[in-house]
């Protein structure tokens, strides 16, 4: 049930720092999703949420879509 906390509180954070991210980065787009999914990475590791590379760059890329829709 922790996790469930922690991973909804990622969410929040990661969709509010992708959106100023993207509107706000002076690197390309794919330089700053790797960013993120880096970012993805080091959270899981750090609270043992196992989440494979394809997922993170999967959720990096719905996070910029929810983005895209909300703009």
């Amino acid at each position: 049930m922790k996790a469930i906390g922690y991973i909804g509180a990622f969410f929040g954070g990661a969709i509010a720092g992708a959106a100023l991210g993207l509107l706000l980065a002076p690197e390309k787009g794919e330089e700053t999703r790797c960013k993120i999914a880096d970012a993805v990475d080091d959270f899981c590791k750090k609270h043992d949420i196992k989440l494979n590379r394809k997922d993170a760059n999967d959720l990096v890329d719905d996070i910029k879509d929810a983005v895209e829709a909300a703009e």
